[in-house]
């Protein structure tokens, strides 16, 4: 039979339990909150709705560091509570014309009997139409209540827009009557059906969550628009972005695209694709501007527009639209209530006001509202922790051929860029810049992120007439020819793109773009070498030629000619040109007022391997500030060595060449003073 044990025994573990328990609460680290926020309510039960500071200031996806405190510092149990889904169920009306006028036809819809409704939908109205209307509800037929004002209802089935469904405020209305504009289009066809959605359990869900989207416009390649969207924060919940552009009438492709860690590599990865649509006919207009986006875990995003032959999409501001998120239910003893969250290390909060979850009616709890939120002085323990290593191995700087400063700053993460010295002179793109290093003033590396980003890198180049050269005169095609000579930044550039305009209108021309060489074994004469060739038309006279891009193999000298047939025509006005080279990054951590230098150049080292496990969470999902580095410098290992200098001074070069004449001279006088053999008998 087994022994049960005896009170003292029980005793002894409930007070080894309870020490337990307490020594582990005294060991958690107190929070590390960085906001606070007021909360305006009163007493008994209340709730808040998350907003764009507390998901940009919290553990955005969970909210588990949101901690709320009374006047005396006694912390107040919260619930996260999902509104509940509305119960809707569709209702079939009786549809019948109303008397038209002059601009106006339209109908009514009488369901039986009176519903709570927020939606209509409507079917069989033959497609493609465009309709300004304005909706009405009633429970008697005589007195109306207007529930939707110049609204558009439209089905353009080329064009992929279609807006069917109306929505309005919830209300008990029997009959729903739709009044179509006529002034500036045909009249519609009744539709087969109209149905109603009834609201069955009360419940209105609140509007979606929008926040502002700053909006920047970037360098980009001709057809192509590119923007960077900078969110209000990362890691937030956000599904669609929605745009405002101008034009009356658009349709265009766009690419949404964020940077995330591959290997090695920050690349940008596609995210969202869809099409743009407006279509605008007078004061009616059907849009589809909205972009759909999954979940993102960078600050930055960036949008690629292809404009075709449409000059350029302007895109004046953008919003972000966030998915369904949940309440913040409490209870509140009446006084001062204060907000705190921005530690993301805290776990979930565990409270009993669990139990109460099942009988909470969060569709019916008075609203609390947020005050503005301001940040809180860090404590000593969470400013004495470093955001992460900056340090990694020491490397020697003298074996590099050349030396960049990187400006000092304030901390933070920032990304350096790689302009055409750094992409010519550096094992570049091909080896994966596996000479570039990052060293901070005790010689150590600093480790970094390389990342590849999608718009160019793009440089103004100037094109100079000049005449053919005299390798090209013989043999030369009948006809005019032009010739313009192109200085490139540096020689070596990897991929780089042409890119030519003209005020021309009406042309045809082939156009070249070659290389003078000098003689050399195969050739006795200087020689011209091709590079790219292509044809560049137009023949529509109302609008301007469209930009021209070559694409030009990476060369060995810095000096270009673009070669224009023109035959018997007017010389085409080439206005300007632009170089457009791959844009590369790389993300590191700066410490304040650090001054770093970057360098690279040198063909026997192999790429860095530091510690992404490490790194990557300090520069992924932070928005990095841009930074370009100070002029190219030669390093130690490209300036000659002062023993050669010295000994090639010109002082004692020319030395040197007199003594060894003199010394020429003396031998020579004694071969000539050599009397000659005597000759044999």
């Amino acid at each position: 039979m087994k022994k049960e044990p005896g009170p003292f025994f029980v005793g002894v573990c409930a007070a080894v339990a309870i020490a337990v328990s307490l020594s582990a609460q005294e060991s958690r680290p107190a929070p590390q909150f960085t906001i606070e926020r007021p909360v305006v309510s009163g007493r008994g039960p209340h709730r808040l709705r998350v907003d764009v500071p507390l998901l940009v200031g919290a553990q955005p996806r969970t909210l588990n560091d949101l901690r709320l405190y009374n006047a005396g510092g006694v912390e107040i149990p919260r619930l996260m509570v999902w509104p509940p889904s509305p119960v809707a169920k569709w209702i079939g009306g009786r549809v019948a014309a109303i008397p038209t006028t002059a601009k106006t036809s339209g109908f009514e819809v009488d369901l039986g009997d009176a519903f709570t409704i927020d939606r209509i939908r409507l079917t069989g109205i033959p497609g493609p139409f465009m309709k300004l209307a304005n909706l009405e509800g009633s429970g008697d037929r005589s007195r109306w209540t207007v529930l939707i004002d110049q609204t558009t209802v439209f089905d353009l089935p080329d064009n992929g827009l279609q807006r069917l469904e109306l929505g309005f405020p919830a209300g008990p209305y029997r009959y729903i009557r739709v009044t179509w504009n006529d002034t500036n289009s045909a009249r519609a066809p009744l539709p087969s059906a109209v149905d109603a959605r009834e609201r069955t359990n009360g419940a209105e869900p609140p509007a979606p969550l929008t926040g502002p989207v700053g909006v920047e416009r970037r360098p980009s390649e001709p057809g192509m628009s590119r923007y960077r969207l900078h969110l209000p924060g990362p890691r937030l919940p956000i599904v669609a972005i929605d745009l405002n552009i101008d034009g009356d009438y658009v349709l265009r492709r766009v690419t949404v695209t964020e940077s995330r860690l591959y290997d090695d590599e920050v690349a940008p990865v596609v995210i969202s694709k869809t099409i743009l649509r407006r279509d605008t006919r007078g004061a009616a207009g059907a849009t589809s501007l909205r972009i759909p986006v999954g979940a993102s875990t960078e600050p930055v995003l960036d949008l690629t527009i292809e404009d075709g032959d449409n000059p350029p999409l302007n895109v004046k501001s953008a919003a972000a639209v966030f998915g369904e998120l949940p309440w913040i239910y409490f209870e509140g003893d009446g006084g001062n209530i204060v907000a705190r969250y921005g530690d993301p290390k805290l776990p979930p909060p565990q409270y009993d006001l669990e139990a109460a979850r099942a009988s909470l009616h969060i569709e019916a709890v008075p609203d609390a509202t947020w005050g503005e939120p301001h940040a809180l002085a860090p404590t000593q323990a969470a400013a004495s922790t470093a955001p992460m290593p900056t340090g990694g191995a020491p490397i020697d700087a003298a074996m590099f051929r050349y030396t960049r400063p990187v400006p000092a700053g304030e901390p933070g993460l920032i990304a350096v860029v790689l302009d055409a010295a750094a992409l010519s002179h550096s094992a570049g793109p091909g080896g994966r810049f596996g000479d570039v290093r990052v060293i901070d003033p005790a010689r150590r590396q600093v480790p970094y992120v390389l990342e590849r980003r999608d718009e160019p890198l793009m440089m103004g180049v100037s094109l100079d007439p000049r005449d053919a050269p005299a390798s090209a005169r013989n043999g030369a095609r009948p006809g005019v020819t032009s010739y313009y000579r192109i200085r490139l930044p540096f020689a070596g550039l990897p991929s780089p793109r042409l890119v030519l305009t003209t005020t021309s209108r009406v042309f045809d021309r082939h156009l070249g773009v070659i290389v003078e060489r000098p003689a050399d074994e195969r050739h006795r004469d200087a020689w011209l070498q091709p590079i790219a060739s292509v044809r560049w038309t137009h023949t529509d006279r109302e609008t301007a030629a469209p930009l021209l891009t070559v694409q030009l193999p990476t060369t060995d000298t810095t000096e270009l000619l673009v070669v224009v047939v023109e035959g018997d025509n007017t010389r085409l006005a080439i206005a300007s040109g632009q170089l457009l080279l791959p844009s590369y990054r790389i993300r590191l951590y700066r410490e304040n007022g650090e001054q770093l230098r970057m360098v690279y150049g040198r063909g026997d080292i192999e790429p860095p391997r530091y510690d992404l496990a490490l790194l990557a969470p300090q520069v992924l999902g932070v928005a990095a500030r841009e930074v370009n580095p100070a002029a190219e410098e030669a390093g130690p290992a490209l300036q000659p060595n002062k023993a050669v200098v010295a000994l090639l001074s010109p002082r004692l070069f020319w030395g040197v060449l007199v003594l060894c004449v003199v010394a020429l001279l003396g031998l020579l006088t004694r071969l000539l003073k050599h009397e000659p053999p005597a000759e044999f008998p």
